[in-house]
């Protein structure tokens, strides 16, 4: 038996294999050209793919990003932690110097 599909379960669904639709009655002639319809379509479907297609590099852009940011967060921290233990070491010396210079005072 060889029925033509229906709209609830048509033969193929690849929109470029389906028949044509036929011009209804019951719309005005020409209320949408077949050109601005298929065009807009192709274009819309072409932007979408190109977009899903992007969004792995925009995710991967994002985290690039992100993790430059942590790295140059730890650099800081690490650059502030070797800081404060010089500063700690400057003040024992300096401490240390005041100490004997007293101790040579005194004698």
């Amino acid at each position: 038996m060889n029925t033509a599909g229906t709209i609830d379960r048509p033969l193929t669904h690849d929109p470029k294999k389906q028949a044509p639709m036929k011009p209804s009655t019951s719309e005005p002639a020409g209320s949408a050209t077949e050109f601005v319809t298929m065009t807009g379509a192709i274009d819309s479907r072409q932007n979408r793919n190109r977009e899903m297609q992007l969004i792995p590099e925009a995710l991967a852009r994002a985290h690039m990003h992100t993790r430059l940011h942590e790295a140059e967060r730890d650099r800081q921290a690490l650059r502030l932690a070797a800081a404060r233990r010089m500063q700690r070491r400057a003040e024992r010396a300096s401490l240390r110097a005041r100490r004997a210079l007293a101790m040579a005072v005194m004698q």
